[in-house]
């Protein structure tokens, strides 16, 4: 992967949008922009101009997976991306992304089904973030990550052209579900979130330099058929630090409730900050409840607050299961997606893991394949077992069934044992893995 000269660690371009239909939230105020409101006519089309300047600019440095380091996305006009939503009529309205509404439509170029999504005019600050989703998705590319298709820079317009996601975004699947819709069961959400992981993961560890998306959130994981997650909206994606550089210093920008607290108070961002979310995201997936929910008893409204102390003590880690999966999970699977949330949401940013970590963790538990059909989880009775098993991790209920021992000395383990257990399996797989590749450096090299 090439550098990204466009996207510096210096304090971004600063905009003072009149009216931002967004959910993110700026918690430092911005300078005052110089930037006046695109008119029409002739300034239309050099507006048009300089941003398809900018863009062929921005990208002439080595890249990826662009050969003669242009903009792969295609370019589209108004009139073809009005034509393809049908003027945007309501019946093809989505939902509304982080800087304006998104639609679904057919190119009538090629007949394909895409997701269009259209800058509302009246907030500046998308400006910026068109230009930024633009080159990242038009130079990264990971199966984790939405498929740009194109652009359009008509005049005063902005859309965004995405491959259609069918099942919409995980937020869609796991708060204020209709009555009729089948909720999420624990593979499905544990296939989620290793995939989720692994889209972070090619942002941190394999873009050249590392990329922060710095606004992950359910609304933002896109579902594709079969539920393979995809990450989207890159508007707020910023450069890591790169060099002896320990962070990156710019306004803190992101959604409230999935906001690292050292970046919300300090505006140092790294890519731990990212690894905040995910684990804000790992217990919304684990719990059904939203990261900020204002329908909640007070002390319950914010995820991480009211899950922070359940973590001290096992017997309670069943209330932090979503009711919705009626008992249907893995008790040891849940015990370490738990260990593996409450290493994420750390307060202290040096304490969380790598991102490749997690990746590991939640691609074990999503490889075990739980079977829905065993008895609910709180239905399993412990039933006593000789001293001299009692160290083992293991007992067996009535049926045979394997399960975690909540009695005796286990049921005081903090989170930081639990931790201690799950790093046991990865160092395991790690060593698996390690020795999988060096036999294959042997077999080629012979």
């Amino acid at each position: 992967m090439g550098c990204f000269p466009c996207f510096d660690s210096r304090e971004e371009v600063q905009f003072n949008p009149q009216k931002v239909r967004s959910d993110r939230h700026e918690l430092h105020p911005s300078a005052p922009s110089n930037i006046s409101r695109l008119s029409s006519g002739g300034d239309r089309l050099k507006s048009r101009n300089n941003v398809n300047a900018s863009l062929r600019r921005e990208s002439s440095g080595p890249k990826g997976d662009s050969p003669d380091g242009q903009i792969a996305a295609q370019t589209f006009t108004f009139r073809e991306l009005a034509a393809a939503t049908n003027n945007f009529r309501p019946d093809c309205f989505l939902g509304e992304g982080g800087f304006g509404c998104v639609y679904r439509g057919r190119l009538q170029s090629s007949g394909q089904v895409v997701a269009v999504k259209q800058l509302d005019r009246n907030g500046l600050q998308g400006n910026r973030e068109f230009l930024v989703e633009v080159l990242m998705l038009s130079l990264l590319h990971h199966p984790n990550l939405v498929n740009l298709i194109g652009y359009c820079a008509d005049g005063d317009q902005r859309l965004l052209v995405y491959e259609f996601m069918a099942l919409g975004s995980l937020e869609d699947h796991l708060h204020d579900v209709p009555p009729d819709r089948e909720p999420l069961d624990w593979n499905t959400r544990m296939k989620i979130a290793a995939g989720a992981a692994k889209g972070l993961e090619f942002l941190h560890d394999k873009a050249n330099p590392p990329v922060i998306y710095r606004d992950f959130k359910s609304s933002n994981i896109l579902l594709d058929e079969g539920f393979l997650p995809k990450l989207s909206d890159f508007g707020l994606a910023k450069l890591g630090p790169t060099g002896d550089k320990s962070h990156v210093s710019t306004r803190v920008m992101g959604t409230y409730g999935y906001c690292a607290p050292e970046y919300a108070m300090t505006g140092q961002l790294t890519v731990k900050s990212d690894v905040y979310s995910f684990g804000v995201v790992l217990l919304e997936l684990i719990t059904g409840r939203k990261a900020i929910d204002s329908t909640q008893p007070a002390g319950q409204q914010n995820l991480v607050t009211w899950a922070r102390p359940l973590f001290n003590d096992r017997r309670k880690f069943t209330s932090l299961v979503d009711p919705r999966l009626g008992g249907h999970y893995p008790m040891r699977g849940l015990y370490q997606a738990l260990a593996v949330a409450s290493m994420c949401i750390q307060e202290q940013a040096a304490a969380r893991p790598l991102i490749a970590d997690v990746v590991t963790a939640l691609s074990y538990l999503a490889n075990q394949g739980y079977d829905p059909n065993t008895a609910p989880a709180h239905n399993i009775v412990t039933k006593e077992r000789p001293k001299t098993e009692r160290n083992g991790r293991f007992s067996k209920n009535e049926e045979g069934c394997s399960r975690w021992d909540l009695e005796g000395s286990e049921k005081e383990d903090s989170p930081k044992e639990t931790a201690k257990m799950l790093n046991k399996d990865l160092e395991r797989e790690r060593a698996v893995a390690e020795a999988k590749m060096w036999v294959e450096k042997r077999r080629q090299s012979a």
